[in-house]
């Protein structure tokens, strides 16, 4: 499997590492705060840190609903967070245009879920010779992303994460087959699991999202037993007032302690093959 060395230390294929942070940039003072928590997270379990966080929700259920800064303000802000927290920087593109200017930040370049098929896309995001997450589509099965990675790796990059958020079956709700997890690694990856936006329940509260935290934990559980590299939260420390993805974000402290207990098993895991 192909290793990802990013900066301050962080080496993915070597260990859990964790991306997380909240949905959107609702402000800089949000950011910083949620920052500072993931530092401290960082030093006390001894876990590898990705701050990540949106310029632009560029597909919210509503088109009344808070999208982000956009992309200069956000820029600005996640270059300060990854200067003064000293971690790696995550964010998503949604078009070609935007692809050099966020390259010039950060640290990860994210496609969307359901951008995951665009081909320019992938392509401008492979030529910048950064890490490239691409988020597995909600209606793609884990076999089709094999296609995802070839269009990164066609323009000379291998550093290629695909991660698994769950499938559509049905209205407002997803399903996570474990099992795409195990043949995603296969193509030669590291995988990610979204553990938050797995229980996301799309559209469910009619003009937004709904979501279910409770399932964060046990789904988390079955990822680290079948096998990732990544685990990915979105957390904020007032879920019930967030601008976006509220009810599938966790409360710091339900996000230590899930950290903490999927670490363990991640290793128990590691030893015992």
């Amino acid at each position: 499997m192909k290793k990802i060395k990013l900066p301050f230390g962080v080496r993915i294929g070597e260990g859990l590492v964790l991306i997380a942070g909240p949905c959107v940039i609702e402000s800089r003072d949000l950011c910083f705060e949620v920052a500072s928590f993931l530092k401290k997270l960082s030093v006390k379990l001894d876990i590898p840190v990705i701050f990540k966080a949106s310029y632009d929700k560029a597909n919210r259920s509503s088109g009344e609903t808070f999208r982000g800064p956009g992309i200069d303000e956000g820029l600005e802000i996640l270059a300060e967070v990854k200067q003064e927290f000293g971690m790696p920087v995550l964010t998503d593109i949604h078009e070609v245009g935007e692809v050099a200017k966020v390259a010039a930040v950060v640290d990860v370049l994210q496609i969307p879920a359901f951008l995951c098929r665009q081909t320019s896309l992938l392509s401008a995001a492979g030529k910048t010779g950064l890490p490239v997450n691409i988020k597995k589509g909600q209606f793609m099965a884990p076999e089709n992303m094999r296609s995802a990675i070839d269009k990164v790796r066609r323009t000379g990059n291998d550093k290629v994460m695909l991660t698994e958020r769950g499938t559509t079956f049905g209205y407002n709700n997803l399903v996570v087959d474990m099992r795409s997890l195990v043949i995603m690694r296969e193509m030669g990856v590291p995988v990610v699991f979204d553990a938050t936006h797995s229980v996301q329940l799309p559209g469910g509260l009619g003009s937004s999202s709904g979501g279910q935290r409770q399932y964060v934990y046990p789904l988390a559980c079955a990822a680290a037993a079948v096998g990732m590299d990544v685990l990915f939260l979105e957390i904020h420390p007032r879920p019930e007032t967030a601008l976006s993805d509220g009810p599938n974000s966790l409360h710091f402290k339900t996000a230590q302690d899930v950290v903490k207990k999927i670490k363990s098993l991640h290793e128990f895991k590691t030893k015992s093959l």
